[in-house]
């Protein structure tokens, strides 16, 4: 099993998430990026696997990335599938502000989607509404499934949804539906895995954004037992031909939990830049830096909180 391995994907994300404490407030999201994905592919580098990126940032945005299909490892050992986002929430990072974290997910070889980075529709929920869901149907059924499972009345329910101009009529639909709308800026992966938590009281996550942050928040999602589905959404011709080429026949298919990551034997770990709802950000002192990180192997089912000191004379 990949547990073996988390102490040394734990040194991935921490190292890219010291490296860009430099650039908190700064204004800076391409530096930020740049010094995230350079760190990350150096220490990626380091460890004895043979890896390839499945699905990496930076397409969507034209940032720097780590990209899909790149090799990393030293070659010898495992072959795994890994999803990353050297800053999940570059915006927030630089300008100071919540939900920085660097992330990143791993299962064994053909066990992650493999797709383009590209804008994907994806609902999630916690472990009490696994099976409940379904993205095909009207969103009113859905909220109905949730509040069922949750104990709980439509009223009660809390929905996390994304502060953007194509979510409106969505909120809308879900507040006409009696349900409590939280918005958020920035962050998917930090409030799918929301869903998850029972000190967040969010009984749904749903919404349009990118692709790495829904397939690295499945893994999340799947370790935690809850529930997610999802689909791709292709712009243009370009996409839907770049989605055959890798393998996807339908690329606009309702993707199951298991469709995005097929094995248990999975991991999900997490450093915070800057705080956020799951972890605090870095702390610096006068001549070190302590990080705060999350790591769940899929098959334990554990949650492990890990603090690092980190040494920057």
């Amino acid at each position: 099993m990949m547990q073996s391995l988390l102490l040394s994907f734990l040194n991935v994300t921490e190292s890219a998430a010291v490296s860009v404490q430099p650039y908190i407030g700064r204004g800076k999201e391409y530096a930020a990026d740049a010094i995230a994905t350079s760190t990350m592919r150096k220490v990626l580098n380091e460890i004895e696997m043979n890896a390839s990126i499945v699905i990496g940032e930076g397409e969507i945005d034209d940032a720097p990335m780590l990209y899909i299909g790149e090799k990393v490892g030293t070659g010898i050992g495992k072959q795994l599938d890994i999803a990353v986002d050297p800053i999940e929430g570059t915006t927030p990072t630089v300008n100071g502000q919540q939900n920085g974290m660097t992330v990143l997910a791993v299962a064994p070889k053909g066990d992650l989607l493999h797709a383009p980075d590209m804008y994907m529709r994806k609902m999630a929920v916690g472990p009490k509404a696994k099976g409940k869901i379904n993205l095909q149907a009207p969103l009113i059924d859905n909220l109905e499934a949730i509040a069922n499972a949750n104990g709980k009345t439509i009223n009660e329910l809390q929905v996390l949804v994304q502060e953007r101009p194509r979510h409106d009529k969505l909120v809308e639909e879900i507040r006409e539906a009696g349900a409590k709308v939280q918005l958020f800026l920035d962050g998917d992966v930090v409030y799918t895995l929301a869903t998850c938590l029972e000190s967040s009281d969010v009984d749904l996550f749903i919404g349009t954004g990118g692709a790495p942050e829904g397939v690295i928040a499945a893994v999340a999602v799947k370790a935690f037992g809850g529930d997610m589905q999802a689909q791709l959404l292709p712009r243009d011709e370009v996409e839907i031909k770049r989605c055959h080429e890798m393998g996807l026949d339908n690329p606009t298919k309702v993707l199951s939990l298991d469709d995005l990551v097929k094995s248990d034997d999975c991991l999900f770990v997490a450093t915070g830049i800057t705080e956020s709802l799951i972890l605090p950000g870095l702390k610096v002192g006068k001549n070190t830096i302590e990080s705060h990180s999350m790591l769940i192997h899929g098959v334990e089912r554990k949650v492990r909180y890990v603090n690092t000191s980190h040494n920057i004379e």
